[in-house]
């Protein structure tokens, strides 16, 4: 039994997804880094076992009513955990995104700006004192009325909705109206009200034209269809409804994205023209503060928006200052770039993650454990120096922080070390070294440990000559002003710059319209599935040529067993009690619903029929179970070549630990882009490509990156085009080129050691360091 006064935390049998009944004892209040190679084990420990076991007490200790209305996670496979105090998790996972979420919200500091307005702002002469609620375009006492506080409208256009005035309405001239029978419906109405279906829509008077598209009247008339000679058709009653009335209703009303996105293609979307695309209500927007709305101090970066706040009254100087010092950590971790009312769906999750960190500075908790994922991601060199000052300040406060990272110089900076391995997978799961940093040099089996004590240079690489250029802008947009790049082609381009210097910005110019592109492919780290239905196998393809392999054996064929009979998604071989899905929903009383494995498949997903046909000894469900590297030594004496180039490239991408039934929803970001790389990769490939990404290193160990790397300049050899964002130093040491930005405009565009040696480039001496230049 351990003393109350314990200073560790002592973890005991950890079994959490790989990890091999793992032992490892961490001391509290300090900076502990857990590491090792993508799949190894290090979130599992972290995330899955010591934060889930805090968060499961916590629960405990709630009311059992208010606990059902807590998302909760299950208690972790671990034996024992002493030592524990409270944790708060911070990680790269988005919260659902809404259009009315933004930076303000997130962090606060919308509520602390309201405030300031309707306390201290400069009102119009007779003008009532506003609550602060009226500063939000989320409240309807702040939302401007024709936009409903989004700040734009949606508007149909004679020309978006009939594209060609040419046809007739018979001919199809509305193409917003929907197609098949309601169309028919619709056409036929117009008919029957005197309407010329016949002539070209020109031809129709403007007032006609007028009517049938925008009217809102719903009219409804008696319809003689014309008859088909092989079948009767009745008269029936039909209700008349524009295309403009019947685009927004879809627009607004349907559950269907494709319908969704069909009616948006006939929608226009314009600032508001009553508030000008501030979203707020007039009265609102009568206040100032410095000369200023809240709609245009919320559209400043916070680093501008500090510098202008200031007043004159004692209430303005209390609620500025309360503001400027919520400001302070936000523009410590790199985010002075940002405003308030930048919306939330267009940040990355380290930008999402740092606001949430710099919100839990300024809470003033102490004796808690953070437990943090990666929070260097997207970090310029020089912001992760501002991260690791943050980190510290948040552990002199009196707390623990533990940090899920593969930033080697945060691994520098930590007090402890947690390295997590040998492997991914299943050659993983054990905890190499737990203890100071410098001790892990002692540690032969480490992968870490090569690339955080060996400083040699990477040997001096010959960089590749262009092939061509491809000319991009000039760009007006967000932070980029004016700005025209131009990318060689064939060859390794690097795109680097601090957080918000507009380097997204810039790729995302690049289109296959632009001369010299060829095709395109941007591989991005957004979810390849939002379900646990879509897996690694559906993605890539693999699923469909395993399922024929199944259908075409004798069992299966002496049975009558198509490749549907395969799929866990349609009825027929999928076992019908979860539906497919292997695990059922439990409902609780006084508690939030469970999932339990199916009790019927055991988590299987097929019915027992189905799991009768084998190949080579082994069923559907126990071939989905397999990893990678398994199902490529399964399927290699086999002559199926469509799955051995599949694993084979999901192998190239260091993914050999991956289950091939992996539920899309339990992958990284990392992980779905190099699983979009492989699926690219096993394509034969002839005409020229231009492959785009955007920070591919994110969430990979030192070792990872090797292994892409080698894929990615592999593809510049066989000729094709690559552009990445990137931050990694030793990615940029290695492209052919780099161009690098700041503050929206381009600093410096050349070979890594010629940008190395450019003055005032913020880039320069974390990469020349990199590439060991004085």
């Amino acid at each position: 039994m351990h003393s109350p006064h314990d200073p560790y935390v002592r973890v005991r049998g950890a079994r959490e997804h790989n990890l091999q009944g793992v032992d490892v004892d961490i001391p509290r209040d300090v900076l502990a880094v857990f590491t090792g190679v993508s799949g190894s084990g290090k979130s599992s420990l972290a995330f899955g076992t010591i934060y889930a076991e805090a968060q499961r007490r916590y629960f405990e200790s709630v009311a059992p009513y208010a606990r059902r209305l807590i998302h909760q996670v299950g208690a972790p496979k671990v034996g024992e955990i002493t030592g524990l105090p409270p944790a708060v998790s911070l990680q790269q996972r988005r919260s659902a995104p809404t259009s009315r979420s933004s930076v303000g919200t997130v962090t606060n500091l919308s509520n602390s700006l309201r405030m300031l307005f309707s306390r201290a702002g400069d009102y119009p002469p007779g003008a009532e004192r506003l609550d602060s609620d009226a500063f939000s375009p989320n409240t309807a006492a702040g939302a401007c009325p024709e936009c409903h506080g989004l700040g734009r409208v949606h508007r149909t256009s004679e020309e978006s909705l009939v594209p060609d005035p040419s046809l007739s309405i018979r001919e199809g001239a509305i193409a917003a109206w929907p197609g098949a029978w309601q169309g028919k419906n619709l056409r036929d109405i117009l008919d029957t009200l005197g309407h010329d279906v016949d002539v070209p829509w020109r031809e129709l008077p403007a007032e006609q034209r007028e009517w049938i598209l925008f009217t809102d009247e719903q009219p409804v008339v008696t319809v003689h269809p014309v008859r088909d000679a092989d079948r009767i058709q009745r008269p029936y009653q039909g209700t008349y409804m524009s295309a403009h009335r019947y685009v927004m209703k879809t627009f607004s009303d349907t559950k269907s994205a494709t319908l969704r996105a069909k009616a948006e293609r006939f929608l226009t979307s314009a600032p508001c023209p009553l508030c000008g695309g501030s979203r707020l209500r007039a009265e609102s927007l009568a206040v100032t503060v410095a000369g200023r709305t809240i709609a245009d101090l919320a559209a400043l970066p916070l680093a501008e928006l500090a510098d202008t706040l200031g007043g004159t009254s004692e209430v303005a100087r209390v609620l500025t200052e309360d503001l400027k010092s919520r400001i302070v950590p936000v523009l410590e971790l790199g985010l002075g770039h940002l405003s308030l009312d930048r919306a939330t769906p267009t940040l990355s999750t380290g930008e999402l993650q740092r606001l949430r960190l710099a919100t839990q500075l300024r809470s003033g908790l102490f004796g808690v454990v953070y437990v943090l994922d990666e929070p260097s991601a997207g970090l310029h060199p020089a912001d992760t120096e501002a991260l690791l000052t943050v980190l510290a300040r948040l552990k002199s406060a009196g707390n623990s922080v533990f940090v899920v990272e593969h930033h080697l110089d945060v691994m520098r900076a930590a007090d402890w070390l947690v390295d997590v391995g040998p492997l991914a997978g299943e050659h993983g799961g054990r905890v190499l070294h737990s203890g100071p940093v410098a001790d892990l040099a002692k540690v032969r089996e480490s992968a870490t440990a090569r690339y955080l004590f060996d400083r040699t240079p990477a040997p001096a690489r010959e960089v590749r000559p262009p092939q061509g250029e491809l000319k991009v802008g000039p760009i007006t947009r967000h932070n980029l002003r004016d700005v025209t790049v131009e990318f060689p082609l064939g060859v390794f381009t690097a795109v680097t710059g601090v957080s918000g210097s507009g380097k997204s910005t810039l790729i995302g110019e690049i289109t296959e319209e632009l001369l010299g592109v060829g095709r395109l492919v941007s591989v991005d780290q957004k979810p390849i599935g939002r379900t646990p239905r879509s897996n690694l196998a559906t993605y890539t393809g693999l699923f469909d040529v395993v399922r024929k392999v199944f259908a075409a054996t004798d069992e299966a064929r002496q049975r009558g067993y198509g490749v549907g009979r395969f799929s866990f998604n349609v009825p027929g071989g999928r076992c019908e009690t979860c539906q497919g899905e292997g695990f059922i929903s439990v409902e609780l009383l006084f508690l939030p619903s469970t999932y339990a494995p199916c009790p019927d498949c055991g988590g299987a997903r097929y019915n027992p029929e189905t799991l009768q046909v084998t190949y080579r000894g082994r069923n559907i469900a126990q071939v989905l179970d397999l990893t990678v590297e398994a199902a490529a030594d399964f399927f290699a004496e086999a002559d199926t070549p469509a799955v051995t180039r599949s694993l084979t490239t999901l192998l190239d991408v260091g993914l050999g630990y991956l289950r091939l039934g992996q539920p899309a929803t339990e992958l990284s970001g990392g992980e779905a882009q190099r699983i979009k790389l492989a699926s690219e990769l096993q394509r034969t490939r002839r005409a020229h490509t231009l492959y785009l990404l955007d920070e591919p290193t994110t969430g990979l160990h030192p070792a990872d990156v090797e292994v892409l790397l080698h894929q990615l300049h592999g593809l510049v050899d066989a000729g094709h085009t690559v552009v990445v964002v990137e931050h990694d130093m030793v990615v940029v040491a290695g492209a052919d080129w780099v161009i690098d930005l700041d503050a929206g405009r381009i600093v410096a565009a050349g070979p890594p050691r010629k940008v190395a040696r450019v003055a005032g480039s913020t880039t320069a001496p974390y990469l020349s360091r990199a590439l060991a230049t004085p």
